[in-house]
């Protein structure tokens, strides 16, 4: 999917996940279009969205991050320098361990996850208390402006 300035890659890598891949793509287009909100936002370039199961996930994360535990989303940064902004690979399972099957939450809480990764790639980290609280504000601004453009994107399990 291409998008002003952007190439969007989706990944559904999910046996169940039904995703609407050009809400997904008018969703990232709205928060790119807000960078001064978020730190200058995501990089340039490319951009992965990868959606795949726990145990996927959990193997990516031994893999790159020396932790084979379950998580909810891993972000890659890219190579700006050579078109990449990074990927974001999302755990479906754990969203739907989270909130269940219902659509509307299950819908709002995969958003979250790949809004997350997109902050972590505007350079925001959750590992220390303060700067949790900095990426927990930034991912409700970023709901809230996806809810008002109407751009939240739809998921559901088959």
């Amino acid at each position: 999917m291409k998008g002003p300035g952007r190439i969007l890659e989706v990944a559904i890598r999910h046996p169940r996940l039904e995703a609407d891949r050009r809400r997904l793509k008018s969703a990232v287009a709205v928060l790119d279009a807000h960078p001064a909100s978020f730190r200058g936002g995501c990089p340039p370039g490319e951009l992965s969205v990868a959606f795949l199961t726990d145990q996927a996930l959990a193997e990516l994360h031994g893999r790159y991050l020396e932790d084979a535990s379950r998580t909810d989303v891993i972000t890659f940064g890219g190579d700006p320098a050579h078109g990449q902004a990074g990927e974001i690979c999302v755990s479906v399972d754990a969203a739907v361990r989270r909130v269940g099957r219902s659509g509307a939450r299950l819908s709002r809480e995969v958003t979250l996850y790949v809004v997350h990764g997109w902050l972590h790639l505007a350079g925001y980290d959750d590992l220390r208390p303060a700067a949790k609280r900095a990426m927990r504000r930034a991912e409700g601004r970023a709901l809230l402006l996806l809810e008002e453009a109407g751009a939240l994107p739809r998921f559901k399990l088959a």
